[in-house]
């Protein structure tokens, strides 16, 4: 195939957009399949011009305001068209499409061509977060008519395609996120690790994701003078600081990937993860493959990712207490502790990334094989152009 992938972010920018994308250009390396990516520039000299055989091709961009190593595309519809006109691909792939995905998703319905639009993060719940609600119905907006659009939907969860469904989205369909089982595994853990960030020998409760207010990290605080515990902070971004001082107890690694992610996700005794607004939450099918249990918020991604009583433990959204109990049953229970610990790791191992890249690369040719102009034509009212 030809493919087209218009990414809203990408390297060196890592998140979960990122790593799916990285994955999904693996799996067509390996096909033999012809690949541009579509991407924000960056002020970053190293930035690859190729990755897996794909050319990456960036486009002017500006940095978003509070959160600087995050890019905005800049310019118009007519930018994208030409790109896609040029590269005449098979199928348009939009990678949580917002700004230059929506640019995208009108250029390939214009011209004619498929699209497949990755629902990947929930952008119209931040504004509240981010103190301005009065544009969340804006963003949703945005987000209906991307999707309108587009030939087909692909969304992580069932609280995702429920959410879409339930706005009038047509033409949604699921598609998960692999995990690898390899790099993520109970074998990684290292007790030298774990001396170097709780000497005391305390039970470690670990938390991997962007520093960044959407995450809610700063929830945590609920956990506060838990016994025999210690707090590590995996990652990086701009609430680091307020974080540092809203959990003074807690060890910041920073950012880590690769191998050292793997040796500090399962040196965990547990994983902890309190945003609301996950579509997926990566992260915990990650600790889960590491053989570490989870609590979690009961929204989003993790209703699906943990089994209650099993895997781990999800608590209401907003009660913090529900969360501290949650966290001390486990703490306080070793026995059930690896008990759900081995649920968890038992729980993910059929959900390789080759085989979830499959059912992309099948979702492609359906859409391809597909009537032309099965998308809608109209827009929502209130939507940008």
């Amino acid at each position: 195939m030809r493919i087209a992938i218009v990414a809203e972010s990408f390297l060196p920018l890592m998140n979960g957009v990122t790593h799916s994308i990285l994955r999904v250009l693996e799996h067509l390396e390996n096909r033999g399949d012809d690949v541009l990516v579509i991407a924000p520039s960056t002020l970053d000299g190293e930035a690859p011009e190729h990755v897996r055989g794909a050319e990456i091709l960036r486009l002017p961009a500006v940095p978003l305001a509070g959160y600087a190593n995050v890019r905005v595309a800049m310019g118009g519809v007519y930018r994208v068209k030409r790109i896609l006109a040029d590269y005449a691909p098979d199928v348009v792939h939009l990678a949580s499409p917002f700004v230059l995905g929506w640019r995208a998703a009108q250029a390939a319905h214009q011209l004619g061509i498929p699209s497949v639009a990755i629902y990947q993060t929930e952008v119209p719940s931040y504004a509240a977060r981010y103190g301005v609600p009065f544009l969340e119905n804006w963003a949703w907006n945005r987000v209906e008519n991307i999707h309108l659009l587009a030939t087909r939907t692909l969304v992580p969860s069932t609280f995702a395609l429920n959410q879409l469904r339930g706005r009038g989205i047509p033409r949604v369909q699921m598609w998960r996120r692999g995990v690898d089982t390899a790099r993520f595994s109970p074998e990684k853990r290292d007790d030298g690790w774990r001396a170097s960030v709780a000497p005391g020998g305390q039970r470690i409760i670990g938390y991997v994701g962007r520093l960044a207010v959407e995450k809610q990290v700063e929830d945590l605080a609920a956990l506060a003078g838990i016994p025999n515990t210690r707090l590590v902070v995996v990652g990086d971004g701009p609430q680091r600081a307020a974080l540092q001082d809203a959990l003074p107890d807690a060890l910041f690694t920073g950012f880590l990937g690769g191998e050292e992610l793997a040796r500090a996700v399962a040196s965990f005794d547990l994983f902890v993860h309190p945003g609301e607004f996950e579509t997926f939450c990566q992260t915990i099918q990650e600790a889960m493959a590491s053989g570490v249990p989870v609590v979690a918020t009961g929204r989003g991604g993790p209703l699906d990712l943990v089994e209650n009583s099993r895997t781990g433990w999800l608590y209401e959204p907003g009660d913090l207490t529900g969360l501290r109990g949650h966290v001390l049953d486990l703490m306080g229970d070793a026995a059930k502790r690896r008990a759900f610990a081995a649920a968890a790791h038992a729980s993910v191992q059929d959900r390789t990334w080759p085989a979830l890249c499959g059912e992309l690369v099948r979702h492609y040719e359906q859409v391809i094989a597909a009537e032309p102009a099965t998308a809608s034509t109209g827009f929502r009212t209130g939507a940008a152009q």
